[in-house]
């Protein structure tokens, strides 16, 4: 069967269910498809973090240095499983160049635009009665064990002062205070009062069903087989359930974002990193503060009646396999920092890929080779934390409305 479609968008999770939501706030008419279902990868299982405050890249002075130990250790939070692929080869020499202070003080403002207007729109979207997600602004705290550590945030606390946001140190009788479960001893922490958290799965299938009432397509089980280009447009888009042809495309599929543009003579530098998570119910004296445990690089959310156990970066290709190990290093990390059980009252273990740029700016712009082609991926672990604004944003690109932020840190030529 044939489609003839307004604005087709590829990949339904929270990236392209909130493109379809400001496209019809724009009075278009999209349609997503998803050759899984609504929120069935990296959007389903993550630590459902908006973090305004998480606006120092990964690639930072020094971390490649850091890098080389970790290549070496499986159970490291950055590991990078040695494989011969020129794409990953390609991916590590971009972000060893943007390794340094002045590519970090060039991506730190853009990063900050992104998670406060993203903030914003949640806090827009709690308001709707038809959206139920949890949302929750309780702050968030980075927790550290060492002194070494403790250090290392406040210095970094002390920069994101002086472009505005605003955190407090807390010692270890505040953190003993506030945050009970911890365990004695803690060196202290830095909490970002402005930082918030959501069920993420729970957003994004809520909005689906909310651009579904309407108006607005949503189709699971759709798989992309081809892509049929003219010149400078896509002409056909070939999937599982008919070819669709859409007088506009936006590519939001993740970590898959680079496989599915390869054919159209376009190199994302975008690298699948698996994540892990743990979710338990919820002990009954946990309190609503998310935090992440500094040395041990895990996130910890509470969501509603279950609480969440987020980390690990495993750039393994492609791979959705579960290694034994990086759970069990999860659990040790938590068990490290908390008095609390990570495999009492399990709910769930879960992985997901999520598509990491090598300057961990996402990638939002018309595509160079095709007009009627926006770019809307690369968020690497800010996917959920930046969904709104990036949606947003691709939207008004369709639309050809000045966007609400300056898209042109995020475009695809930075690469070259």
């Amino acid at each position: 069967m044939n489609h003839d479609v307004d604005v087709l968008i590829i990949g339904a999770g929270v990236i392209g269910i909130t493109t379809a939501h400001y496209l019809l706030d724009e009075g278009r008419n999209p349609v997503v498809i998803d050759k899984g279902d609504v929120c069935a990868g990296a959007s389903y299982g993550n630590a459902g973090l908006i973090v305004p405050s998480h606006a120092i890249p990964l690639a930072v002075p020094g971390v490649t240095r850091q890098g080389l130990k970790w290549l070496l250790n499986p159970d490291s939070p950055f590991y990078i499983k040695p494989r011969p692929d020129p794409d990953l080869i390609r991916w590590l020499w971009q972000f060893q160049k943007v390794a340094n202070q002045a590519a970090m003080d060039r991506v730190i403002p853009t990063l900050l635009s992104l998670g406060r207007a993203s903030m914003a729109l949640y806090e827009e979207f709690a308001q709707d009665p038809s959206l139920d997600f949890s949302f929750e602004k309780a702050g968030g705290l980075y927790l550290y064990a060492s002194r070494t550590g403790l250090d290392g945030a406040v210095a970094e606390s002390r920069h994101l002062a002086t472009l505005g946001v605003a955190s407090a140190i807390w010692d270890t009788a505040e953190v003993n205070r506030r945050m009970p479960a911890a365990k004695p001893g803690m060196a202290g922490g830095v909490y970002y009062p402005a930082d918030g958290h959501i069920v993420p799965n729970r957003f994004v299938t809520s909005l689906a069903q909310k651009v579904r009432d309407r108006g607005g397509a949503v189709q699971g089980d759709t798989e992309v087989l081809g892509i049929k280009v003219v010149g400078r447009k896509v002409m056909e888009v070939q999937t599982t359930r008919g070819i669709f042809r859409p007088k506009q495309v936006v590519l939001a599929t993740g970590a898959w974002s680079a496989k599915l543009a390869a054919p159209l003579g376009l190199r994302l530098p975008v690298q699948p990193a698996k994540g892990y998570s743990i979710t338990i119910q919820r002990p009954d004296d946990f309190p609503e503060l998310h935090m992440h445990l500094g040395e041990s690089k895990i996130a910890v959310t509470p969501m509603a009646e279950h609480l969440r156990f987020a980390g690990t970066l495993e750039m393994a290709g492609l791979d959705l396999s579960i290694n034994q190990r990086r759970v069990d290093a999860i659990r040790r990390g938590v068990t490290d920092f908390l008095n609390v059980d990570p495999h009492r009252g399990l709910v769930e273990i879960w992985r997901g890929l999520r598509p990491l740029s090598p300057d961990t700016l996402p990638i939002i712009g018309p595509s160079p080779k095709q007009d009627n082609l926006i770019l809307c991926t690369g968020h690497g672990m800010l996917g959920i934390s930046q969904g709104p604004i990036s949606g947003k944003l691709a939207a008004q690109m369709v639309a050809g409305v000045k966007p609400d932020l300056d898209p042109a840190p995020l475009r695809l030529e930075r690469f070259g």
